[in-house]
Order: C-alpha cells, then sequence, then structure tokens
C-alpha cells in the first residue's frame, strides 16, 4: 500500500530529508511549513497520516492537531518535535495525539511508528454497542452515552475507556494499558495514565452515584457498575 503522509515541519532541510525517506520507500509525502495553511490542504486531500512539528509559524502543531481531530477523528496523528517534557506531551495527547517522537530521531524508527500507527489506525469493531450499567459505549459513532447524556471526550479517553470496557469487569494492568494506548512506550511515567484515569473518570462518574472506573491499588483498573 502507498502511504499518502501530509508533514508539517518549518525546518526546509528536514522537511526534504523526511520527504526523500518516504519516497524511497515508495510512499508520498506533502510538506508544509506553515500551520495556517495545513487545515485547507487537509480538507481538499486525502492522507493516510499526519505528521506534526509544534514549534512552527503560523498555528502551532498542538492547535493544528486539535483542528485536525475535529475535521477527522480516525486519521493517525503523529507529533515529531523536539519537546520533549511531559507537559508537553500531555498536551499534545489531549488535543488528539496518537504518537509522539522526540528530534533527534532515527527514520527507521519514524517509519516504524508511521506503519503502527496505520496499522491500529481504529479501535476494533463491534456490531453491537458496549455497554456498562448505565453507560453505553458506541463503538461504530465513536460516542458515549452516560444514562442518555452524551459524554465529550477525546481520543485517548475513548481508547481508554474501550481499552476498559473490553476487560468485561476484569483488571486491566497499568502496562497493558501503556501498550493498548500507545504504540510504543512514549511515556514510561505510569502517572501518565494515572492522569488520564482521572481525566476519564471525572467525565464518567462524576455525576453519577454508581461508581464505573474502579482502580486496584498496586494491579490496575477495572470497569464494573458498583452500586
Amino acid at each position: 500500500m502507498i502511504m499518502k503522509i501530509l508533514l508539517l515541519e518549518d525546518d526546509a532541510t528536514l522537511s526534504i530529508e523526511i520527504e526523500k525517506y518516504f519516497v524511497s520507500k515508495n510512499h508520498t509525502c506533502h510538506c508544509i511549513a506553515n500551520g495556517d495553511v495545513i487545515e485547507s490542504v487537509f480538507k481538499n486531500n486525502v492522507f493516510d497520516i499526519v505528521i506534526l512539528d509544534i514549534n512552527v509559524p503560523g498555528k502551532n502543531g498542538i492547535e493544528v492537531c486539535s483542528t485536525l481531530r475535529n475535521i477527522n477523528k480516525n486519521i493517525p496523528i503523529l507529533m515529531l518535535t523536539a519537546f520533549g517534557e511531559i507537559k508537553d506531551k500531555l498536551s499534545a495527547f489531549n488535543n488528539g495525539a496518537d504518537d509522539y517522537l522526540i528530534k533527534p530521531f532515527h527514520f527507521e524508527e519514524l517509519f516504524a511508528r508511521v506503519n503502527a500507527l496505520l496499522k491500529r489506525k481504529q479501535p476494533e469493531q463491534f456490531e453491537a454497542d458496549l455497554v456498562i450499567g448505565d453507560l453505553i459505549i458506541s463503538t461504530m459513532e465513536m460516542k458515549v452515552f452516560r444514562a442518555g447524556v452524551e459524554i465529550i471526550l477525546t481520543p485517548k479517553e475513548f481508547k481508554l475507556l474501550f481499552i476498559l470496557a473490553l476487560g468485561n469487569g476484569r483488571i486491566v494492568s497499568k502496562n497493558t494499558i501503556s501498550e493498548k494506548l500507545w504504540d510504543y512506550q512514549v511515556i514510561t511515567n505510569q502517572n501518565t495514565i494515572e492522569v488520564y484515569i482521572n481525566s476519564l473518570r471525572k467525565k464518567i462518574d462524576k455525576n453519577s452515584d454508581v461508581k464505573l472506573i474502579h482502580t486496584k491499588v498496586g494491579y490496575g483498573y477495572f470497569l464494573k457498575a458498583d452500586r
């Protein structure tokens, strides 16, 4: 399969090198240097994956990521940036990024991550909704409802909830969550998972007396109606 890649990178030399690398693998790479331009290009073309630098002219990569994610919930988005702080990674993931690679990098790793993202482009699809108590997860529409009210989740929060739901009440370890939520161990600090769990818990359980997201200290998390 020939991949069509959209790249936001303002370093002209690096942009050319990335393009040449993907072309050498028989893929195409459309390069853009300004964040203000990418939305129009994205809307008027079909791409298989998007690679974004953060520090670019115009809209920065995080803003672009959020915009593109709102346009297309399923397009894989990889952040490729020199910003390596945990706050930068969390900001990217909270705005819809699927993976995060820090510069400098090896082209072979970039290529491997792109391939992995394409293979895991969407969660598993089920004909029936997943139901836990009064929680309904529509895997076809990528929507979540609690007591009939839609709950708006980020793509990563939806995927995390989906992972817990597939556990069918069993404990899901942090390592399992990390492996399924990210294609690589891009975040080795497991406190990051706690941040996502807490964010998800606020949205799912905040307004209900029946708690669904539970913690088994030292083991992991599970999803179950608890009265």
